[in-house]
């Protein structure tokens, strides 16, 4: 099944059928992501970062989370009923940047994004810091493993069209103590 590549500090793998279904994400997180109701998380910067919307409201997201459970699965040799995703949406606009951080608060054994929409001159994803980063050049369909311990950020976008991608932390299903 493979599909996947190693970089410096991560895996890279593509998601075959990005181009529909995208296109399908992209405006339904468009038209979601203005609702009061919808849930929104760390605001820096002037915008906030994560944006939660539910998986049943967004077209073809089933598909996204199952091939990235697949990778997740494959690259720490766990079995893909063993793990969970956790996902949030990063919508940015021109001027927009995500400042480093990790995603080691809680039990996450993998951390990843999908790339749904990448105009032209969209920022970057920056994986490490100082002598040691590694820059990545998104490309829609693309998605990025990487540790949860490992301190990322993303740069200013550039672009006068939204980029948009999906942030994602696997760790281990719960079980049921019945």
């Amino acid at each position: 099944m493979s599909g996947l590549s190693k970089i410096k500090y991560a895996h890279k793998g593509y998601f075959p059928e990005a181009g529909e279904v995208n296109e399908a994400i992209l405006a339904a997180v468009e038209r979601y992501s203005e609702d009061p109701l919808i849930h929104k998380t760390h605001y820096f910067e002037g915008r906030y970062e994560n944006i939660y919307i539910d998986r049943e409201k967004i077209p073809g997201m089933d598909l996204v989370i199952e091939q990235a459970q697949a990778f997740a699965s494959e690259i720490l040799g766990l079995d893909s009923e063993q793990l969970q995703c956790g996902f949030w949406f990063n919508l940015m606009q021109k001027g927009d940047v995500t400042i480093a951080h990790t995603h080691d608060d809680d039990d996450e054994l993998l951390s990843a994004v999908y790339y749904v929409a990448v105009p032209d001159q969209s920022a970057k994803l920056c994986l490490g810091v100082g002598d040691n980063r590694e820059i990545v050049a998104p490309e829609a369909g693309m998605m990025v493993f990487f540790s949860p311990q490992l301190v990322h950020e993303v740069t200013t976008s550039l672009s006068d069209q939204p980029r948009l991608s999906i942030g994602m932390n696997f760790g281990r299903r719960k079980q049921n103590k019945n």
